[in-house]
């Protein structure tokens, strides 16, 4: 099978399969809506993925299950062949997802009372998680360039150390601003970190979602230290459903006390269907995410694009990682329930900005994991939203 543009073009309909993404919206907006909001794709996964889930239906009983080497093993040669690291089976432990694997992170770290720092406008569950578990929110804002693209404040990250953060929270690469970080800005927050003696806690879920020339830089490539990385096949092949994350961790006392938290909870994972999938995907979709990959940078270009021609108040922040486009529409002079609002009654759904905290008011993210004609089709229907809210401003 070819995974080309004709492929990735062809999209596939999700309407009434319980999509969140589509059936959700439909019951809320109608059956018009054009939804470009939660993260995942409107794309076939790869078909050994399918194949897969379908071969062990074909066993009629599904009890108890047991995590193999082979699950661990096609994570590890994974990540070896796509981003350089080598990886020991015992640094591995199983979760559900991993906003799951942040949370057991914050309670097993950290007690009730202590700061946690994030880097908003950052994905709104790290907020969630950390208010959740009775920590103290310390935000380490971003810093906004004049081209709308992002870069870590450093100084800022310092002075919540300084008043006493236990723990930071890194999202890599950064979901909603569309940024792979440097390995020498890596380098950088993990070094201030040491000093301070504080762990880190990195989100790398859209790791393989890094457009050339730029590369994905692991935070364990840069230290093996006082450092959870967390990552799962759920975003790049589709597999969100399926419920399976993984934390890889080679520091021993930090993934100890994530194993204690984790059994106090009672959280359990790799269900037959999340392990069988999880494993072909890493064993089998490698020339399905090259294919994506080029897809996608098609549809990069392509919003890029749009949004000059059509959108010419508008900011997108330049995109070098996710599917995720970052769109600063404050120009419009809408707040952000307006916008939410304005948008969804011309029939296309965003993710607002007020989801991703502090320096979202304004924004839009939009998801360009689908056919390009949909990237297109919800321009086109924010353009008129932006258009009626001018006149009847």
């Amino acid at each position: 099978m070819k995974f080309d543009q004709e492929f990735f073009d062809a999209g596939l309909y999700r309407v009434g399969t319980r999509c969140e993404k589509w059936d959700g919206m439909r019951k809320e907006h109608g059956s018009g809506v054009l939804p470009l909001w939660v993260a995942d794709m409107d794309f076939p996964s790869p078909p050994e993925v399918q194949e897969a889930i379908l071969r062990r239906a074909g066993h009629p009983t599904f009890g108890y299950t047991g995590v193999e080497e082979d699950d661990w093993q096609a994570l590890i040669s994974f990540w070896q062949r796509r981003h350089g690291l080598t990886i020991a089976p015992e640094a591995l432990t199983m979760l559900p997802c991993v906003v799951t694997g942040i949370k057991l992170a914050i309670l097993a770290l950290t007690q009730p009372g202590d700061g946690v720092i994030i880097q908003s406008p950052v994905y709104g569950p790290f907020r969630f998680s950390v208010e959740a578990t009775e920590r103290k929110l310390m935000d380490a804002p971003l810093i906004r360039r004049e081209d709308g693209g992002y870069d870590m404040d450093l100084a800022a990250v310092e002075t919540r150390l300084q008043q006493g953060a236990k723990l930071m929270v890194l999202c890599s690469p950064h979901n909603p601003v569309s940024r792979a970080w440097t390995r020498e800005e890596l380098t950088a927050l993990a070094e201030l970190l040491r000093r301070y003696n504080v762990p880190l806690v990195s989100d790398e879920i859209h790791a393989d979602f890094v457009y050339a020339p730029e590369t994905f830089v692991p935070i364990l490539s840069v230290t093996q230290e006082n450092v959870l990385s967390f990552c799962a096949a759920s975003k790049t092949f589709n597999l969100a459903g399926l419920q399976q994350a993984t934390c890889i961790c080679p520091d021993e006392k930090l993934r100890a006390a994530l194993q204690q938290e984790k059994n106090r909870a009672g959280v359990t994972c790799g269900n037959i269907f999340a392990l069988e999938a999880t494993r072909a995907a890493y064993e089998h979709g490698d020339a399905w995410l090259d294919g994506l990959m080029d897809y996608l940078a098609g549809n990069r270009d392509h919003l890029a694009s749009l949004v000059k021609e059509h959108l010419p108040r508008a900011v997108l922040s330049p995109m070098t990682a996710t599917y995720l486009g970052w769109l600063d529409l404050r120009a419009y002079g809408l707040d952000g329930a307006t916008l939410e609002k304005r948008t969804a009654e011309h029939g296309v759904v965003f993710t607002g900005g007020g989801f991703f905290g502090e320096g979202g008011e304004g924004f839009l993210r939009i998801n360009i994991g689908c056919p390009r004609r949909h990237i297109t089709e919800g321009v086109m229907r924010l353009r008129k939203a932006l258009e009626g809210a001018c006149q009847a401003d």
